[in-house]
């Protein structure tokens, strides 16, 4: 087996590394997370020239068709940069959905777009259990003249406030139904909520009588099941990377504040108490990447243990990118917490990723239903 990247992801690595320096640096950063949706619409359009916004989709769809390690290798970069906006609930949320579950017209009609970049679109599942647990659903679908009308409304969904349409989650009877909604639809309204990450908003959204035309249902039952898991665990790899890509700052931003700061005449790198801290950030780091890419990888090949890599991964990343946080405060002393210094804002999307698509104690959960409770 390879451990290493292969050249072209190397040169995905560095193309990603020199672009995000250049056109997402903190300052830029700020001043998104200080407007009301967390987006440029300059920065997009940029990233879309990337080709990052077709990159594991089809061609025949104007997507570039390259597997996920590609996208993990991207994704590291923007979680190192902090990369605001709506490219996660877009592209490996939304995007994802509608390739695994969509017939052709609703791909030529929905995903295209995505890959242009000429859309942006999330995910309406959360509701007030806050559960990722499908079996939580509630919102009803009840069967109109020529489609479905919805009634009730859903809650922590990323950058609605931004999407040209969603997918909306909900139930009609024991089958799971995905819908297709225009964000302007009448009866749709949206209002933002509290969220601890400023870089990626959160958003109540409400639907009063809002129909839905039987054309923009995407999939029920098994298959709606089947695609939002499989969604699911797309998005969960592509937020590891981007955890690593934040834990790697961290640690590359404390071990040079610990090189220049210095204490009773040298600098504080010296002293071995503040080495622990960066070796044990150094072992978190690592280790969480080699478990992203595995998960990337055996999602990539389809692999049977493509599950558990995956909960292995979110497990360690939640846990390890909030120490990892922890540590790189420490490490910074009294400054590490102030608003002008930059940690505080990679602790607040490590507190923010933590609990999105389930948190450690829920991925260790699932880890043993795969490993124990399949041998039982």
């Amino acid at each position: 087996m390879e451990f290493d990247l292969t050249e072209t992801q190397k040169l995905v690595k560095q193309s990603a590394r020199e672009f995000l320096s250049r056109e997402c640096p903190p300052t830029l950063v700020r001043e998104l997370m200080a407007t009301d949706t967390a987006y440029s619409e300059e920065l997009w359009n940029k990233i879309t020239e990337q080709g990052w916004t077709g990159m594991i989709f089809p061609e025949e769809f104007g997507g570039l068709e390259q597997g996920m390690v590609e996208m993990a290798v991207a994704l590291e970069e923007m979680g190192r940069a902090l990369l605001p906006g709506p490219f996660l609930s877009t592209v490996l949320l939304s995007g994802s959905l509608i390739n695994e579950a969509g017939a052709r017209a609703q791909k030529e009609r929905y995903l295209a777009p995505i890959c242009r970049g000429a859309a942006r679109a999330t995910l309406a599942l959360l509701e007030e259990s806050a559960s990722w647990d499908p079996e939580s659903i509630r919102l009803p679908a009840v069967e109109a003249p020529g489609g479905f009308t919805l009634s009730g409304k859903k809650l922590f969904v990323p950058d609605a406030g931004v999407a040209d349409f969603l997918i909306c989650a909900a139930r009609q009877a024991s089958d799971i139904l995905l819908l297709i909604v225009n964000r302007q639809a009448a009866g749709v309204s949206i209002r933002p909520m509290p969220a601890i990450d400023n870089t990626r908003k959160l958003y109540e959204v409400i639907f009063e009588r809002v129909s839905v035309a039987e054309s923009d249902l995407l999939a029920r039952g098994d298959a709606a099941q089947r695609a939002l898991a499989r969604a699911i665990d797309i998005a969960t790899v592509g937020l590891c990377a981007e955890m690593v890509g934040g834990m790697q700052r961290v640690l590359d931003t404390s071990v040079e504040y610990a090189k220049t700061r210095k204490q009773f005449g040298k600098p504080i790198g010296q002293f071995q108490a503040v080495q622990h801290q960066c070796a044990d950030m150094l072992l978190m780091v690592e280790s969480a990447r080699s478990a992203t890419y595995m998960a990337a990888w055996a999602l990539n090949e389809k692999a049977a243990e493509a599950r558990l890599a995956i909960s292995i991964a979110k497990a360690y990343c939640s846990d390890a990118y909030r120490e990892v946080g922890n540590r790189g405060i420490q490490v910074h002393g009294g400054i590490g917490f102030t608003w002008e210094s930059d940690l505080h804002l990679f602790y607040r999307r490590a507190k923010a990723s933590e609990i999105m698509f389930g948190d450690a104690t829920e991925h260790r959960e699932r880890i043993a239903q795969l490993v124990i409770d399949v041998r039982v």
